[in-house]
């Protein structure tokens, strides 16, 4: 005789997968838990990352970059000035608080030879 078993599985507040499994009696059988996927990703330090990055800009101001590598550095760009705008908000210099965007804007973006994206400051 061949029972017939029907699995739910189910999340829960605490992003738990569950498996519920019932008979043709809608009794539970067994609950089991499901480990999380692991990515595939390589980790990459920080000194990697940094590395990267200036050669991404090096690329940038010779004008031998692809549409991924500028995507890439645009974000890298717009994280460092987010970041830098966070930490200046922190200041209790009242002319660093003031001046906050025009620092960053400087230092992130026009020191380096890079055009800034429109209101960027209103995006982070």
């Amino acid at each position: 005789m061949v029972k017939k078993v029907v699995c739910i599985t189910k999340k829960k507040k605490n992003d738990d997968n569950y498996v519920v499994c019932f008979n043709k009696s809608n009794k539970k059988i067994r609950i089991k838990s499901k480990k999380p996927k692991k990515s595939n990703k390589p980790k990459t330090s920080k000194k990697d990352k940094k590395y990267e990055y200036l050669k991404l800009i090096k690329k940038a101001k010779s004008k031998k970059i692809t549409k991924k590598e500028k995507n890439k550095l645009n974000k890298e760009l717009f994280k460092k000035y987010c970041k830098c705008i966070r930490t200046l908000k922190q200041s209790k210099n009242k002319k660093m608080y003031d001046a906050k965007y025009g620092i960053c804007m400087n230092s992130i973006y026009k020191n380096r030879g890079f055009k800034p994206p429109f209101n960027a400051s209103k995006k982070c």
